[in-house]
């Protein structure tokens, strides 16, 4: 019988509990946090600081600048360069946490070479759906920008400020509503659509394909399990959010104490921004990152697990081929046959007399 949004809720955290506390494995947890960290199942948020910027002003050598842009402009192209390979080892690493939450056993290495192929396909998917997303937003901008302009609206706003204002709120409800559109197929693609192209083999098309077919049968189930996705993320996030600030504040700590006697020591020598103050400040701010980056995966892999566990228990009620992987029936033990009962002895036939 399909579970509900709600029934799925109890299941998918007694999987969580089974398989991260009995037993704790120390090397499952690590190995569950790469994952969640490649997949994104896991949150961040981040932040740039505008102020920053403003450092640039107080740099008395103006030939400084072109080698800083140079450094930032080398540091963008490498982040692209890295962006493709996180989403491409992330695609791989999407049927490699799909099995482990169905057998409860996690491998990267014997994973890596046996969903090496659909996870090409579905890194294929994700660079579609990246590229259809930005058109959508481009036309939904550019459109609306454009015919302004011909209007000359931006040349004397006062005299045209009705038709900008409301302008203004009918895009910002479009863009509501695509980026609502966009994260559903988003949803739809990794929770569903994966675990299709993972036990039939498929391509994102036809799997995308027969996911739809699936829907339209439960159109209700699926919109009910959708609103409780976003309503499990938001009290997750604050959750295992504020376990995470905690936690960053402990490792902000000695990075401030070390950034601040760092500033006043060579402020007192008399430093200035250079290539190299710049290019130490990248570094040490780069190791910060990235001791942010491991303590938020190693907290958040209970979250790595509840949620796809949730879609797999939701979508496997429905979806028998997925069912049968998550449930294989009973091995069928050979038993020995039980000895054979020796024949009772023959009564005793006395010989004829005479």
């Amino acid at each position: 019988m399909p579970l509900s949004a709600v029934d799925t809720i109890s299941l998918a955290l007694e999987h969580t509990q089974q398989q991260l506390f009995r037993p704790f494995r120390l090397g499952q947890w690590l190995r569950l946090a790469l994952i969640g960290f490649m997949t994104g199942e896991l949150s961040s948020g981040g932040g740039c600081n505008p102020g920053a910027f403003s450092d640039l002003k107080k740099i008395q050598n103006p030939d400084l600048i072109g080698p800083i842009f140079m450094i930032a402009g080398v540091t963008l192209l490498l982040g692209c360069g890295l962006l493709l390979l996180w989403m491409y080892v992330g695609s791989v690493y999407r049927f490699i946490l799909i099995e482990s939450i169905i057998t409860k056993r996690v491998s990267l290495r014997e994973g890596w070479h046996k969903w090496r192929a659909a996870g090409r396909r579905f890194f294929l998917w994700r660079l579609v759906y990246q590229f259809a997303a930005g058109i959508f937003f481009t036309i939904l901008i550019g459109i609306p920008l454009g015919v302004a302009a011909l209007l000359g609206w931006f040349n004397n706003p006062d005299a045209h400020m009705l038709p900008l204002v409301l302008g203004t709120i009918l895009l910002v409800l479009l863009l509501l509503l695509l980026l609502l559109a966009a994260a559903a197929v988003w949803l739809l693609g990794k929770d569903f659509m994966a675990p299709i192209m993972a036990v039939e083999n498929l391509d994102f098309a036809d799997a995308w394909s027969h996911l739809l077919a699936m829907m339209k049968k439960e159109k209700g189930a699926y919109a009910g399990y959708i609103g409780m996705k976003i309503v499990l993320a938001i009290a997750a996030g604050i959750l295992v959010g504020i376990v995470i600030f905690v936690a960053i504040l402990f490792i902000a700590l000695p990075f401030g104490i070390a950034g601040a006697i760092a500033l006043i020591a060579g402020k007192t020598a008399g430093l200035t921004w250079t290539v190299e103050t710049v290019t130490l400040a990248i570094v040490v701010g780069t190791i910060f990152l990235a001791a942010l980056m491991v303590v938020s995966s190693l907290l958040s892999v209970p979250l790595t697990v509840y949620f796809p566990a949730y879609s797999i228990y939701f979508f496997a009620s429905r979806y028998p081929k997925l069912d049968a992987w998550l449930h294989p029936p009973p091995e069928l033990v050979a038993r020995p046959l039980p000895p054979l009962a020796e024949p009772p002895p023959l009564p005793f036939d006395p010989e004829p007399i005479g």
